[in-house]
C-alpha cells in the first residue's frame, strides 16, 4: 500500500477529523438567523468547494446582503471552538502521522477548510508539526473536486503526483485526487456513507479507520 510512496497527503473534514457533523449544524444555525431553511440538497451541492467558493455559493443562492468575507468570519467564529478544543480525531489518526513520520515520508494537508481552524486543531492535538506543507483550496485557483490544491501540495512537498498517496472521505475530494494523478483510499464517514459503493470503485480501498492501514507499515 505505501510502497514508492514518498508522501501522504491528508483531506480534513471527514478525513482526518470527525467533524462535517459541524458543517451542517453552522449552516443550519446561519441559515436559521436569516430565516431561511436548509436545502436538503445543500450538503451535496458545497461537496468539496473551498471556503471563499462555498461562501460566495451561499450569497448567490440566499441572495444574502453580507460579503464573502463577513461571512466566512461568521462561519469561522462559530466553529472555532470546535476545532481549538472538541473535534476528535478519526481513529488511529495519530498513530498512523507518528508512524509515517518517522519513517521519513512527507506529510501534507490538502483542505476546503479555513487554515485557521485547522492550525487549530492541529495545535489541539499536537500533530502540526508533523506536516511540511498546508494547503487550503482557498490559496489556489479552483476548490475540488478540480486537483488544484492536491497538485500544490506535491510541488511544495518537492514529490511527484505519482508518489503521493492521499487520504479523502467525499467523491469530490477523491476527484480531485485522482485528477493529480495520485493514488487515494477513501476513509469511512458519516456525512459521507451513501457514496461508500462509489468510493469503493474509485479508490484502492475503503477503510473505516486509520488503524486498518497500519499493518502495511
Amino acid at each position: 500500500m505505501f510502497d514508492r510512496v514518498k508522501a501522504v497527503i491528508f483531506d480534513v473534514d471527514g478525513t482526518l477529523v470527525d467533524s462535517m457533523w459541524i458543517w451542517k449544524q453552522v449552516d443550519i444555525d446561519y441559515l436559521g438567523k436569516r430565516n431561511i431553511s436548509l436545502p436538503e440538497t445543500l450538503q451535496l451541492e458545497i461537496e468539496g468547494k473551498s471556503y471563499t467558493e462555498t461562501a460566495i455559493y451561499f450569497k448567490e443562492r440566499f441572495n444574502l446582503p453580507d460579503a464573502v468575507e463577513d461571512i466566512k468570519e461568521e462561519w469561522r467564529m462559530m466553529a472555532e471552538d470546535f476545532y481549538k478544543n472538541r473535534i476528535a480525531l478519526k481513529k488511529g489518526a495519530k498513530a498512523l502521522i507518528e508512524r509515517l513520520y518517522t519513517k521519513g515520508v512527507k506529510l501534507g494537508i490538502a483542505t476546503s477548510n479555513s487554515r485557521e481552524l485547522v492550525e487549530h486543531m492541529l495545535d489541539n492535538h499536537g500533530i502540526h508539526r508533523y506536516f511540511s506543507r498546508i494547503k487550503t483550496s482557498c490559496e489556489v485557483d479552483k476548490g475540488k473536486p478540480y486537483p488544484d490544491v492536491y497538485l500544490k501540495v506535491a510541488e511544495e512537498l518537492e514529490v511527484r503526483p505519482e508518489e503521493c498517496l492521499v487520504f479523502e472521505d467525499t467523491i469530490a475530494g477523491v476527484t480531485a485526487a485522482l485528477a493529480a494523478g495520485m493514488r487515494a483510499i477513501a476513509i469511512a464517514d458519516e456525512v459521507s456513507k451513501d457514496s461508500k459503493e462509489k468510493l469503493e470503485t474509485m479508490t484502492e480501498r475503503y477503510i473505516n479507520g486509520f488503524d486498518e492501514v497500519m499493518e502495511y507499515l
